[in-house]
Parts: C-alpha cells; sequence; structure tokens
C-alpha cells in the first residue's frame, strides 16, 4: 500500500469539515498531524461535542483477532473497505495479513487505488463502461495490480466483454452463486452459474478464477442452511475445476464468501474443500469486525458461539452532551440522526460523565427512545440521572452507517488522550 499516500493525510488542514475537533486548530491554522502531535485530552483539549472516537485499544485487537482467526482456519482475507472507507485503517488491516481490500462500487475501488491498493476484490456485478475502462486502464498500467469482480448473467458477461474490447487488459471474474430465491444478486441456480461460465469462456476479455458468494443473504439464515448454501459454493468450485472451466494460465482458484456473521461456517465448509488443481484462494470478506458495534454485530458475531476463539471489542463511542432538561423524566443531547448511525437500531446510553470532576459512571436508568435531526430524546427513571452539561457516551449499531457521517474520527488512548485521527472517504 502507498504509504506516502496516507501519510499525506497529516497534512490536511483543520477545518469546518472536520466536526467535533477543536476550532482553535482550525484558527491556528494545524495540520490535522500538527494536532495529533499535540496529544490533546478529549475531555479538556477543546473538542466539540457530538464527537465520535475510536478506542485506540479496542481498534488494536479487533484487527489482531481477525488475522488470528483466518490464520488458525487457513483462510486468506481481504476486508469489506465499504465499512469504514478508511486508508489508515487499510494499512493496518494489510499489515495484519489482509490479502487485499474488498470493494462493493467503482467508486470505492477509485480511492483504493489513489491511496495503492494493489489487490482489490470487488463483490458486485460491474456492467458499468466508464467503470470497466478505468479497470482496464488501470491493470495495463500496473501489471502487478490484482483485480477481482463479480457475474452473475450471460447478459453481464456480454455487456463486459462489449466494454472492454479493444482496451488491452484481461478482467478476472468469479460466478456469484446467489443464496436463494428472494436473496440479493447471483445466479440462481448452478445451471445458471454454469451458463455464466460459459459465456466468461468465449469473451476475450475476461477471465473466470473461481466462485463466490454472501452466505448471510440465505432466507431465513441458520446454522443448517448457511452450511447447505457454503457447501454447494465450494461444490461448484470442484465442478468447475473438473470440467477444466477455469483458464489454464491461472495459478490459483479464488473461493470467497464471508460477511461479519457467519464467518465460523465459512471456515468450517472452506475447510471440507478437497484438494482442486491449482492452489485454492480460500478469501473470507468481513469488513465490521474492525470497529465492532454496540449492538447489531454484538449480538450476531460468530465469537458469540465459539468463546475460545477469541471476541471483538467495541471501538466506537459518541461523546454527546446534555443540553435541556426539560422534566425529571425526560433530557435531550445534541446529537441527532446527522451524527447517529440508526438504520439497525437506536443508539444505547452507555457512559455518562460529569462536567465538574470528570467521574464516569454507566448510564443506568438512561434510554434514547427517539432521534430528531440533531437531538437524541432521551428517557431517564429519576431526575438525579442525568444534569445539564453532561456528557452522555452512546454506543451505536452497524460500523458501516456510523463511519460515513463522520469524516475525521478522533483514536483515543486509555488516559483520554487523542494520539490519531482516522480519516474516512464516503
Amino acid at each position: 500500500m502507498g504509504s506516502d499516500a496516507v501519510r499525506r493525510l497529516a497534512d490536511e488542514p483543520v477545518d469546518h469539515r472536520f466536526k467535533g475537533l477543536p476550532p482553535d486548530a482550525e484558527r491556528s491554522a494545524l495540520t490535522v498531524g500538527q494536532l495529533a502531535a499535540e496529544r490533546r485530552d478529549l475531555f479538556t483539549g477543546g473538542f466539540t461535542t457530538p464527537v465520535l472516537t475510536l478506542d485506540a485499544d479496542a481498534l488494536a485487537h479487533n484487527l489482531a483477532a481477525l488475522e488470528t482467526y483466518a490464520q488458525r482456519h487457513g483462510l486468506s482475507f481481504a476486508p469489506h473497505g465499504k465499512t469504514c472507507m478508511a486508508p489508515q485503517l487499510f494499512r493496518r488491516q494489510l499489515e495484519h495479513g489482509a490479502w487485499g481490500i474488498t470493494a462493493a462500487v467503482p467508486h470505492q475501488a477509485r480511492v483504493y487505488r489513489a491511496f495503492g491498493i494493489r489487490r482489490i476484490f470487488l463483490a458486485n456485478e460491474l456492467v458499468d463502461p466508464a467503470a470497466l475502462h478505468w479497470v482496464a486502464a488501470e491493470l495495463a498500467a500496473d501489471p502487478s495490480f490484482r483485480f477481482v469482480c463479480y457475474v452473475d448473467s450471460v447478459r453481464g458477461v456480454r455487456l463486459m466483454d462489449r466494454a472492454l474490447a479493444g482496451r488491452g487488459a484481461t478482467v478476472d471474474v468469479v460466478v456469484e452463486l446467489g443464496a436463494g430465491e428472494g436473496a440479493r444478486t447471483g445466479a440462481r441456480t448452478e445451471d445458471d452459474c454454469r451458463a455464466v461460465a460459459d459465456a466468461v469462456a468465449q469473451s476475450e476479455a475476461l477471465r473466470l478464477v473461481g466462485v463466490a458468494g454472501y452466505e448471510a443473504e440465505v432466507p431465513g439464515a441458520d446454522p443448517d442452511s448457511v452450511h447447505a448454501y457454503l457447501r454447494r459454493l465450494t461444490g461448484l468450485a470442484v465442478e468447475f475445476d473438473k470440467a477444466g472451466r477455469f483458464s489454464a494460465d491461472l495459478e490459483e482458484i479464488v473461493v470467497s464468501a464471508g460477511g461479519s456473521s457467519w464467518f465460523d461456517a465459512v471456515a468450517d465448509v472452506f475447510a471440507e474443500l478437497p484438494e482442486l488443481s491449482r492452489p485454492t484462494l480460500r478469501l473470507l470478506r468481513s469488513g465490521a469486525y474492525v470497529s465492532h458495534d454496540h449492538g447489531w454485530y454484538t449480538r450476531l458475531t460468530p465469537f458469540n458461539r465459539h468463546p475460545e476463539e477469541g471476541g471483538l471489542r467495541p471501538a466506537f463511542r459518541l461523546w454527546t452532551q446534555v443540553v435541556s432538561r426539560p422534566s425529571p423524566t425526560q433530557a435531550f443531547v445534541n446529537a441527532g440522526k446527522r451524527d447517529i448511525a440508526y438504520d439497525l437500531g437506536l443508539p444505547e446510553a452507555e457512559l455518562v460523565r460529569d462536567p465538574l470532576d470528570g467521574v464516569e459512571r454507566p448510564a443506568t436508568g438512561i434510554r434514547v427512545v427517539r432521534l430528531s435531526d440533531q437531538h437524541a430524546w432521551l428517557e431517564t427513571d429519576s431526575a438525579d440521572d442525568l444534569q445539564v452539561g453532561d456528557w452522555v457516551a452512546l454506543g451505536m449499531s452497524h460500523p458501516c452507517t456510523i463511519f460515513e457521517k463522520w469524516p475525521l474520527i478522533p483514536v483515543v488512548e486509555a488516559d483520554g488522550t487523542v494520539g490519531d485521527y482516522v480519516r474516512t472517504f464516503f
């Protein structure tokens, strides 16, 4: 990865784009790197509320946890970069053994390339001619660049072949097996997958390198149905290999699956995959692990089923302040839909910090019951639970929609010191 490009993020000026940062840093014309070097305290260093933070220790723990898990189970992994869209975190994921970074749309892949990512797995179909022209140009300009994307229809293959004609590049593709009727993308049956593979074989611009899918889309997903779907996927890889459908010049066969809810099932089934004619890249794509969360993924993580394998820690904390206490059972903090991820549920009050003495306590008896654009509505058990000016830390669900609301996120150490800032590019 291009470390120089990542380091240049420190040269960003601190300005009004970055909510939550100290206003005096902007007036002093500090860069992000200079502000990080000051190592300000989150609570006394001039930060304004609301401010989203990442826990430095939790980040380090989570990065190491998936690396260890993948190594233990013989998996490669390409974390889904759409989760954070943060090149600094991509670099750390690669340092922790990631094969590459997964994308969902062309814009994300372009951001990755701008920061020197050399291996991109586009877990989606790609039929946009302009985007395919860009991919072809990147491949032609950099022989070390590896790019793989989905195909799931004969028409899609034809559109790709047409867009790439005369571009001087061959694009690697994997056939996506859909997770069932009513699921998301993907060819629905093995016969459909065979037809797509046949179409790729007729293409002059595409090369079939494997199969892929997304097990969380299995309707009514449970351990049995998810394992059954993944065995269909690996069975397709075995069949294609025996039938000679993969290119003769192929060095490895790609078999890919794995979100953040069922990577234990992926590990189980991929371990059963028999030896193929070439080495197999067993590629996991979990992305939410890097930050984890306080609700949705806390409940769904496979580590709940296998605590002996390790675990993840929520890294996010949104610090808000009580700005109004109109009744003994009602309070309002200064963060709402513009600041808070709420697509997978309302946030949860985690901590209360007294602004006078800095003492923190659990947010017992405090519940978030509603969100407005710039306010969260809190319900309290008693008048003593909160005071105007108290800092309230909120935990949220769904890392993808948490990251996207904050272009610059302070990384906070255990003692409250801000030692770094993560820049996002959504």
